[in-house]
């Protein structure tokens, strides 16, 4: 029985969200599974990946065929790399020690590089908001000054009307 790690698909239209499973190639994309493994979902940044390691890396040693989607998050998740390493080990080719080292080293870059890149979404989002922040004031002081000029105006054109009201009255009072 051929085996696959795969994505089943579930959420609503246009807002899809996956989980891992390992299932008969002859089964349906959303149909039966021997075991999910995990979940993806790609609606977050950056997307959120949980997958049980140990059991994604019991399935891939015993033969279990990654689909292209899947390989590339299990080598995100780093199944591929230790399963590279316990190779090595089984080899002779590098001690159990030295493989611990490499993934340990691996695992601290990569998460290094994730918190790198929450932090410059969330820095980012800071400032467009204080970009915004700053458009609005100067929209707000424009519209302030605009304000402020019309009601100078309306003020000069009212003490206008006035004098000019008040220049006939004193006229007819001369001519009396």
């Amino acid at each position: 029985m051929a085996v696959k790690i795969r994505l089943q698909r579930h959420g609503k239209k246009n807002f899809a969200f996956f989980h891992i499973v390992v299932a008969d190639v002859r089964s349906k994309r959303d149909g039966r599974y021997i075991e999910q493994i995990g979940s993806y979902n790609p609606n977050t940044n950056p997307a959120t990946i949980n997958l049980d390691f140990d059991r994604a890396l019991a399935w891939y040693k015993v033969g279990a065929e990654p689909t292209l989607v899947c390989r590339r998050i299990l080598s995100y998740e780093g199944v591929l790399l230790r399963h590279h390493l316990d190779g090595g080990v089984a080899k002779g080719a590098l001690t159990q020690e030295a493989a611990d080292k490499k993934w340990n080293d691996w695992k601290a870059q990569r998460d290094a590089k994730i918190a790198a890149k929450v932090s410059g979404l969330k820095n980012e989002a800071i400032e467009k908001a204080k970009a915004a922040k700053a458009e609005e004031t100067k929209v707000k002081e424009a519209r302030a000054e605009a304000i402020a000029k019309k009601a100078a105006e309306l003020a000069a054109q009212k003490a206008a009307e006035a004098a000019a009201a008040e220049a006939p009255a004193e006229d007819a009072a001369e001519q009396a």
